[in-house]
């Protein structure tokens, strides 16, 4: 049975931080490529960023130069650092794992930037 596990979400001011933490379990997740996924209410699923099983990372052009994907094999976990966090930020933030048409998800983590 495969589980994507996140954590690290809660309620952040503007310009401040947080690390988001998926654990994964039940499948080979070294080769796997990994994926940050986010939705805001009243909009459509977007990309957040991904990395690949080499290691080779995307964002999407909101996050660019704020967010970090990262990955440790030896821990089967993919982590997000967001720093600088906006308001537009808010939103529920999934994992996802993906390789040869098989997708998985996580249940997601609220991530509320807010004064």
């Amino acid at each position: 049975q495969v589980q994507l596990v996140e954590s690290g979400g809660g309620l952040v001011q503007p310009g401040g931080s947080l690390r988001l933490s998926c654990a994964a379990s039940g499948i080979i997740f070294s080769i796997y490529a990994m994926g940050w996924y986010r939705q805001a209410p009243g909009k459509q699923r977007e990309l957040v960023a991904s990395i690949s099983s080499i290691f080779t990372t995307m964002y999407g052009d909101s996050v660019k130069g704020r967010f970090t994907i990262s990955r440790d094999n030896a821990k089967n976990t993919v982590y997000l650092q967001m720093n600088s966090l906006k308001v537009e930020d808010t939103a529920v933030y999934y994992c996802n794992a993906f390789k040869s048409g098989y997708v998985y998800w996580g249940q997601g983590t609220q991530v509320t930037v807010s004064s």
